[in-house]
């Protein structure tokens, strides 16, 4: 895929502090409509006093879960540094690496991981059906990045194509969620699917070959169980898993050998590390958990937005660390 961007001399380093004040920007006015008020919660929260669907005791203050919504920063304190780093690479989009430099996708990277934080500060924040649906979509608008990057490299896509896939996805799962609910009236968690999707497109990306290329999809029946749902579970159940067959669609996007190579050691174990640490905190960040307390400050839903931040951060070291392996496709 081709990497493209504007001459940096003229606006290289103002994208960061441009930056800054957005995020700036938005604590403000989430302040201000906070003081306001933000109206009625969803059906699915808790009152005020009680302890939230996440352990933490709901307040009547602009922040409902204070910990787990303000734990949401950092996010923005890692997309903020990502846009630092790419704001003083040495090139600017004219290498092989898209994910060096101010380039489009890197950048589309950096700024949904920044939304992340927002996303589910609306959430945590406010406790609004409006908030819910900000929080999914800024997960499915990072999660789609890394798989689409893949498919993109093996398709032999232009960033043009790239863009419009991206963003076709988004609206239609932004319209989606908000008519049909979270699984889009046909029973598809987009969210973790993505996550199944970027692990298929990572295997085809080191290893890709044709009889890889259908053997792949098997692996996302390891990814369901490694999160805990078995494969002779989906089999019970064709009509709630029918998603399975989304296993192969990396299969049919990648025709072809990636042009690049990645170094999986230290950034891409890192990030699957510290991920399923993450998880298996946030597994315990629910009320009737043994270590649920819902008054202390440091809550385990909170303790999940910080590590999934460090492993966004991760993951984006190792996507920087890509390097071409056929110098005619480059």
């Amino acid at each position: 895929m081709v990497a493209t961007t504007a001459n940096p001399s003229t606006w290289q380093n103002k994208v960061l502090p441009v930056a800054v004040w957005v995020c700036v920007g938005y604590m403000v006015l989430y302040g201000f409509f906070g003081w306001l008020g933000w109206g009625i919660p969803a059906i699915s929260e808790q009152l005020t006093g009680e302890a939230s669907r996440w352990c933490e005791r709901v307040s009547d203050g602009i922040f409902r879960e204070p910990a787990n919504a303000l734990s949401n920063l950092g996010f923005v304190f890692a997309g903020l540094l990502m846009l630092r780093v790419l704001s003083t690479d040495p090139r600017n989009g004219d290498g092989p690496n898209q994910f060096h430099g101010l380039t489009p996708v890197a950048m589309l990277y950096a700024i949904a991981v920044i939304w992340l934080g927002p996303g589910s500060m609306l959430m945590h924040g406010t406790h609004t059906a409006w908030g819910a649906w900000a929080d999914n979509l800024s997960m499915v608008m990072y999660i789609l990045i890394p798989w689409l990057v893949n498919v993109a490299a093996m398709g032999g896509w232009t960033a043009r194509r790239f863009f419009l896939v991206y963003l076709s996805l988004v609206v239609v799962y932004g319209v989606g969620r908000l008519l049909f609910g979270g699984r889009l009236g046909i029973n598809l968690d987009f969210f973790g699917l993505s996550i199944a999707l970027w692990g298929i497109s990572e295997v085809l990306f080191r290893f890709w070959s044709q009889p890889m290329r259908w053997l792949s999809g098997l692996f996302g029946f390891v990814i369901a169980a490694i999160f805990g749902t078995m494969p002779w579970e989906m089999f019970a159940e064709p009509a709630k898993y029918w998603w399975i067959v989304l296993f192969w669609l990396p299969a049919l996007l990648a025709p072809r050998a990636p042009p690049g190579r990645r170094s999986y050691r230290p950034w891409f174990i890192a990030g699957v590390v510290t991920y399923m640490a993450a998880f298996a905190i946030w597994l315990t960040g629910r009320p009737g958990n043994p270590l649920c307390n819902p008054d202390s400050l440091i809550q385990a839903h909170a303790i999940w937005h910080l590590l999934s931040a460090v492993a966004t951060w991760c993951f984006f070291k190792f996507l920087r660390t890509e390097y071409v392996i056929d110098p005619e496709r480059s």
